[in-house]
């Protein structure tokens, strides 16, 4: 196993659902952390000032210098940057294409050891959907720029905080009757952003070099049906679900993306007609010595703890 003694990590988005859980990991795996975001306060205000080994920097993946000072001086970089939502000049091409390849050509000329790039299950360059299409593309940029690089792609992921699991609980208690996307029949394999987490900082320490495409589920493929209903089981709940047609549900997140904060969006809607299920010929938890933990565990916890 190798030393990370001494070894400086630079986590693009540490300040995400994802990104500050990978840098929690990456510390408790002693590596030097550098989180590089926009709001620096906000690493300080998520990690406290107390730990030297911990540092937040300003940094804007649009800007090749401040991507360069970020990466100057680091063994590896994670980037965790994502976007749901295309706002003025934030596009999902801009983040995912653009500002993916900048940040994978300036940790090779950094002479950066390691580059984790986190993307998705189902990432497709030849995709209809934009969104899913600009993640593959992204994927395709960084390989170019960073030849070894290292590719997470989680299912959708859950824990507290979330806007996934949470938001559903939340609905499930609000609305007797709950529309569903579709029929029901899409498949998911939610993954908790722990084990992600976790993932992603045993990747960093790993011996390979060579470029590898991790795909990481939970322990357990549901329905969209199956999965609703063990959620509300867990929940102590017994909805009726509807099945809505994704024509609606397209037409609703159009007009709901009109908002600040939209609680519907149709890249939303776009993923939930694709199953999004970790490939079994592709490493995932299994092959870093993860065991994954499940929703209704977790849930439980989360219910506990709300309680």
């Amino acid at each position: 196993m190798a030393t990370t003694n001494g070894r400086t990590v630079t986590v693009f988005g540490g300040t995400g659902f994802l990104g500050r859980r990978i840098v929690r990991h990456l510390r408790h795996r002693e590596f030097i952390v550098r989180i590089a975001s926009r709001h620096p306060d906000r690493g300080h205000r998520l990690f406290g000032p107390d730990d030297p080994q911990l540092q937040s920097v300003e940094a804007d993946i649009h800007d090749e210098r401040s991507v360069a000072d970020a990466l100057a001086g680091a063994y590896g970089v994670v980037n965790a940057v994502s976007l749901y939502l295309e706002r003025g000049q934030e596009t999902f091409h801009s983040v995912h294409v653009e500002s993916a390849q900048r940040v994978a050509a300036k940790a090779r000329l950094a002479g950066v050891e390691r580059l984790v790039h986190v993307s998705g299950i189902g990432a497709d360059a030849a995709s209809p959907s934009r969104y899913i299409r600009k993640r593959g593309e992204g994927e395709l940029a960084v390989r170019a720029a960073f030849v070894e690089a290292l590719f997470i792609r989680p299912a959708v992921m859950f824990g507290p905080d979330d806007a996934f699991l949470t938001n559903i609980v939340k609905l499930l208690r609000q609305l007797p009757i709950y529309p569903m996307f579709g029929r029901g029949r899409t498949r998911l394999q939610p993954a908790y952003v722990e084990d992600v987490a976790e993932a992603v900082a045993r990747v960093m320490r790993r011996a390979e070099t060579h470029s590898t495409i991790f795909e990481f589920g939970g322990p357990r493929v549901y329905s969209y049906e199956q999965f609703l209903r063990a959620v509300a089981h867990q929940a102590g709940l017994a909805p009726l679900l509807i099945p809505i047609p994704f024509g609606v549900w397209h037409a609703l997140a159009w007009a709901s993306e009109i908002l600040p904060g939209p609680p519907l969006t149709r890249n939303q809607v776009e993923l939930m007609q694709i199953d999004t299920v970790s490939s079994p010929e592709t490493p995932g938890f299994v092959e870093l010595g993860i065991s994954p933990h499940s929703v209704e565990a977790i849930l439980k916890k989360m219910l506990s703890n709300r309680d």
